[in-house]
């Protein structure tokens, strides 16, 4: 295949990881844009190389929960009117797919994924000098009452006997000794000891991106609503012109339906926002804790200890209503003194998500030389070098390692 130019749009997590793979394979790839590598929904998660997380999330079905969430009580879910309107077909078959017998099916073709997603990011981080910015002491699941803690522990056990995820059941004591800055005694938690915790996340996208760059690739910044066939290529202005290739991916995350729209296609994707803030907490946590019963998560960070929200169902473009993170953060303040907040409005971003739970992974169906990798929901940070590498199997023409069937465009139509 020599040198053959290639287009990335997207410089998250997977549009780099992308990137990454398609060079490895012989391509000449132009990395483009808006921002620079890992500044979008890359930057503002949990941090986590979720090994655990075999699972897609699925629509909660439970009647009390969804009348707490239609009455704006907790912390786990805000939501606009407007973005409900405007995703209801998608949350509508979102809801549907989320049947037990529906998410068992999902949970077979995402837990493939999933099961490679540590062994993925090694090398990279290897070869990204990126060692000092992960940490590979797992990732807990805090509970508030013995009932939730014991929900948690048996599916726990599940999954590990069917699927080999492994962790450790800690009580409120062992708990409290292993997370000394923790303000009261919980019933107790599940460490989950595959996952890898990552300081900066942005960090270490931008890690992956120069070395992208020290092996040959280029980064530019463009706008990808200006991609347009040129004859038998395509194209895309930068600020170093107009910038074309035969082939083009779209790793746009977020964005990816408001550009795929205007080529024809009518998805059923849908947008989960969410919020993080920083503390000066006086004495951190040492792992990352998920409050298993409220939906939010602290995680230590290099910018300070990470309060991140869960979802809030709105408008990519509808203006920020952090109301979840305020109850958030006084849940969490229940758990850890976290001091003063870093200076700054809280970062808010938005998780591109699916209505079967499953990313959109292949070539477009009507467009020869146009290819999506778009929609891994809350783990697109976790699966980027996943998703890098079966999309540039894909491109090359070569058999995909994991059967890559379940995620095509294809099957939307």
């Amino acid at each position: 295949m020599g040198s053959t130019p290639i287009l990335v749009l997207g410089a998250g997590m997977v549009g780099t990881c992308t990137a990454l793979h398609l060079q490895q394979r012989g391509f000449d790839v132009t990395l483009v844009d808006r921002r620079p590598p890992g500044q979008e929904t890359s930057f503002g998660n949990a941090g986590l190389i979720q090994g655990e997380s075999v699972e897609p999330y699925a629509f909660p079905r439970d009647a009390g929960f969804l009348l707490n969430v239609a009455l704006g009580r907790g912390a786990e879910v805000h939501w606009h009117l407007r973005g409900l309107w405007q995703m209801a077909g998608p949350l509508l078959r979102y809801f549907r797919n989320s049947h037990p017998q529906a998410h068992a099916l999902a949970t077979q073709h995402y837990s493939r994924l999933i099961a490679h997603a540590i062994a993925e990011h090694a090398p990279l981080i290897a070869a990204a000098g990126a060692e000092d910015l992960v940490v590979r002491e797992g990732f807990r699941f805090g509970f508030r009452t013995a009932r939730a803690f014991d929900e948690g522990v048996r599916r726990a056990q599940a999954l590990a006997a069917r699927y080999g995820v492994r962790h450790r059941v800690e009580d409120g004591a062992a708990l409290a000794q292993a997370e000394p800055a923790l303000r009261q005694t919980l019933a107790g938690a599940v460490h989950w000891l595959d996952p890898w915790a990552v300081r900066n996340p942005g960090a270490l996208v931008q890690r992956y991106a120069a070395l992208f760059v020290a092996r040959g690739g280029r980064v530019l910044t463009g706008d990808a609503t200006t991609l347009q066939r040129a004859g038998a290529a395509w194209s895309v202005q930068t600020d170093a012109g107009r910038v074309e290739a035969a082939q083009a991916v779209l790793a746009l995350g977020p964005w990816a339906d408001g550009l795929i729209r205007t080529l024809g296609y009518r998805f059923p994707l849908f947008l989960k926002r969410g919020y993080h803030q920083h503390y000066r907490a006086p004495v951190t946590l040492r792992q990352p804790l998920l409050d298993a019963e409220r939906g939010y998560v602290l995680a230590p960070m290099e910018q300070g200890l990470r309060l991140t929200t869960g979802a809030e169902f709105a408008p990519i473009d509808a203006p920020a209503t952090p109301v979840q993170l305020a109850k958030a953060e006084a849940l969490a303040r229940e758990w850890v003194d976290l001091g003063e907040p870093v200076a700054g409005p809280p970062w808010l971003g938005a998780r591109p998500c699916t209505a079967d739970m499953l990313p959109v992974m292949g070539p477009a169906p009507r467009h020869p030389g146009l290819w999506f990798n778009f929609g891994h929901s809350h783990q697109g940070f976790t699966l980027g070098p996943v998703a890098g590498r079966m999309v540039a199997e894909m491109v090359a023409g070569e058999r995909t390692w994991i059967d890559g069937a379940a995620y095509l465009p294809s099957r939307f139509g």
